[in-house]
């Protein structure tokens, strides 16, 4: 039986890196050395949030099963010559929106409770680094909202040019 989720992460990958996951039906997380003590952290039952940096988008969901393990078998695109990202967890898939329902950041990260100590127009600095912890509210939220999402897709989304925020969220014209 799964246990409580004690932490909510939030993944930063690249495209390459979540298109290599999500090809294995998302069955195994890897981070860097420099996450190592963050992927011992790691529980059972823990969620995984994906977000894709370059595209900005919430992407999927996952819950950890198992604690952190090494390997090195090559699994997504390196970042450097050097990183086979080899302090990994074993992941079952939770919400996986097909690629035109991914959330868009500029929509919904603004409204994040992670991302409050940035100013408005900074928010993309909070996904910076790769791996985060979240609050479990941003979790569940953003989570509900690629289940919404999934239901109506077709969201016509005007942006601020200023901020990169969305202006409004109505839905598509046919």
């Amino acid at each position: 039986m799964p246990s409580t989720p004690r932490n909510y992460w939030m993944v930063v990958v690249s495209p390459e890196y979540f298109e290599a996951s999500r090809s294995r039906n998302f069955d195994v997380l890897g981070m860097g050395k420099a996450q190592k003590k963050r992927v011992q952290r790691m529980e059972v039952g823990d969620r995984v949030l994906f977000y894709v940096s370059v595209e900005r988008l919430f992407t999927a969901t996952a819950t950890i099963n198992s604690t952190y393990f090494e390997d090195h078998e090559p699994v997504w695109p390196a970042s450097n010559l050097h990183e086979d990202y080899p302090w990994r967890v074993k992941l079952r898939p939770s919400v996986v929106p097909k690629e035109n329902e991914y959330i868009d950041a500029r929509l919904i990260a603004p409204r994040m409770q992670y991302v409050r100590k940035w100013t408005p127009e900074d928010w993309p600095m909070a996904f910076f680094d790769p791996l985060h912890l979240v609050p479990k509210l941003d979790f569940a939220m953003l989570e509900d909202e690629m289940r919404k999402h999934r239901r109506n897709p077709a969201m016509k989304v005007e942006l601020d040019p200023d901020s990169n925020c969305a202006l409004d969220r109505l839905p598509a014209v046919p």
